[in-house]
């Protein structure tokens, strides 16, 4: 029983890294043509982006990823509140770093002139969408997901 549960997790986990990465590529593309084509603010760029991210991941995750999962609610719109709230710890980590490198280390050229410094914000979201992504997917997994056979 619990080799098929282990199972199930790393299934989960690779479907997860799937979605991930569609919500990734959703998030990116609102993010560099918001900022690069229309001259946003990073900041706001990337939680739009998010925003088009967490509906990409929320839909495909609750029909492939977790769909043998019961959320801990059974209400649709509570699901997704809980959903969209574990996002936004990854969202904080995201913004987070998004400003760390566009507005701190871009003015001390961390990287010695190799990267202009109106592109340090890339290299935010990169280390952001790793972090984020562990953080989102075992989250999701233990805190919303996670109910027992006996909670169903």
């Amino acid at each position: 029983m619990q080799n098929t549960k282990n199972l199930s997790g790393v299934r989960q986990f690779i479907r997860y890294v799937f979605v991930g990465g569609g919500a990734t590529v959703v998030q990116w593309g609102l993010l560099v043509l918001l900022k690069e084509v229309f001259d946003m603010n990073a900041n706001l760029a990337n939680a739009i982006g998010f925003v088009g991210g967490l509906v990409f991941n929320y839909v495909i995750s609750t029909l492939w990823v977790f769909d043998n999962s019961t959320a801990v609610v059974k209400n649709k719109a509570a699901e997704f509140m809980a959903f969209a709230l574990i996002g936004v710890v990854g969202l904080g980590i995201n913004q987070g770093l998004i400003w760390l490198f566009d507005k701190y280390f871009a003015d001390r050229s961390l990287f010695g002139g190799l990267l202009p410094e109106d592109k340090y914000y890339l290299v935010g979201q990169v280390l952001a969408t790793g972090l984020a992504f562990f953080w989102n997917f075992f989250a999701r997994k233990y805190l919303l997901y996670n109910r027992t056979e006996e909670q169903k």
